[in-house]
């Protein structure tokens, strides 16, 4: 029972890794109205010096967890290894297929976009809530909250805006959406979480009661 539990934790983690890069996947094929802090590094890497957006998300993924490996180990988990991988890997696959909506440069791009986020924000809300891993970028930004003693929010807005001054300078897509990006995605990404950590948490008491009852 408890590994049927784990199964379905693991599951729910990589499909919600899977919609996430989804979405990043819709938000790229219209970056002229902005990006992601983080996705605009990757794209600026990848215009600059080549790779894949993909190949940039997992390498700049890895450089993360070693530096939240050095200020703090248990921020790091086998899901935020997982979490670099399957995100690279499957942007790089959605933008490989090449079945998203594309840029019409019309007002049906910020329709696009926004859907984009949304799907961002659900498939975060849903990767997040098994508590398999917080991904690199999360864990790392936890690590210097911890180390600092500021507050996440403080440092997440430090780093994000550090990160997107460095995709700036070498010529990442930073538009109107790059700041919306938060607005429309933290509270869905809220929402989603509370309700699948609610739903994992009764499915646990219904698989396992008598470990739920030792508790």
């Amino acid at each position: 029972m408890v590994a049927a539990m784990i199964y379905i934790r693991i599951g729910v983690f990589v499909i919600g890794l899977m919609i996430f890069s989804l979405g990043i996947s819709v938000t790229i094929n219209v970056q002229h109205l902005g990006l992601h802090p983080w996705d605009v590094l990757n794209v600026a890497l990848f215009e600059k010096v080549g790779l894949s957006i993909g190949s940039w998300n997992i390498i700049i993924g890895f450089m993360l967890i070693g530096i939240s490996l050095l200020l703090d180990r248990t921020r790091v988990k086998v899901g935020t290894f997982l979490n670099a991988i399957i995100v690279g890997s499957f942007v790089d696959f959605y933008l490989w297929l090449d079945f998203l909506p594309k840029a019409t440069h019309t007002w049906t791009d910020m329709l696009v976009i926004i859907a984009g986020i949304i799907i961002m924000g659900v498939g975060g809300g849903i990767y997040n809530s098994p508590n398999v891993g917080s991904g690199p970028r999360d864990g790392f930004m936890l690590s210097i909250a911890d180390k600092t003693g500021y507050s996440i929010g403080g440092v997440r807005i430090g780093v994000e805006l550090g990160i997107l001054v460095i995709g700036l300078i070498i010529g990442g897509p930073v538009f109107v959406f790059t700041f919306i990006f938060t607005f429309v995605q933290s509270p869905i990404f809220q929402y989603v979480y509370l309700k699948c950590w609610d739903y994992l948490q009764k499915l646990e008491v219904k698989i396992s009661p008598d470990k739920t009852r030792a508790m």
